[in-house]
């Protein structure tokens, strides 16, 4: 059985924090490899407009290219509406019948968990894994795997912000995924 970690999100930049958690679950949990899987419309949240998805799976390339535990699943990208986990995971346990997946999350999205689709049928189909982020809590009725993972206070909505005003990102993020930011003009630059 190959064990395999789902991090899922915009990736609107992807940047260290992402890659800091997915290493350290992959590591924590002997996980084979974690696909990162950029949504096509989360349900909760809101993309950037000035993004096209083609330029965050190329930030996404850019920023696991050297790990080769670490891949992308486009699952989500080629469907369209709001891309919702119980879906995915359909689809992935019917591709994968030889996989087992952990979907790791972060704790703004434990707290979230009693909102999200069909949540009692999802926690059939996937383990979660959950990770701690400052100022939310991790407490939950639902069956979470808990990883600790080293404190990195970064968003991308924070590195959106920092570009908009000139601010260096430089160690936030990697540095191709920097250049490829300049390079395109993404995010007010």
């Amino acid at each position: 059985m190959t064990k395999v970690g789902i991090l899922g999100g915009t990736f609107d930049p992807p940047h260290y924090g992402h890659l800091l958690i997915a290493n350290e679950v992959l590591s924590k949990l002997n996980l084979d490899e974690v696909w990162f899987m950029p949504n096509q419309e989360p349900p909760h949240k809101q993309k950037s407009e000035s993004v096209e998805n083609i330029d965050r799976l190329q930030m996404l390339e850019l920023s696991i290219k050297g790990n080769s535990s670490f891949r992308i699943e486009k699952n989500e990208l080629e469907r369209s509406g709001p891309s919702f986990t119980v879906d995915t995971m359909k689809i992935l346990n019917e591709r994968y019948p030889n996989h087992q997946f952990f979907f790791i999350i972060g704790a703004d999205m434990i707290e979230y968990l009693p909102k999200w689709h069909k949540i009692d049928e999802l926690i059939k189909l996937v383990r979660f894994v959950g990770v701690e982020r400052p100022e939310y809590s991790i407490k939950t009725d639902y069956p979470i795997i808990y990883v600790d993972v080293p404190a990195f206070d970064v968003s991308s909505s924070m590195i959106r912000e920092r570009v908009q005003q000139g601010m260096t990102v430089r160690y936030l993020l990697p540095d191709p995924v920097i250049d490829f930011i300049r390079e395109n003009h993404l995010y007010g630059t």
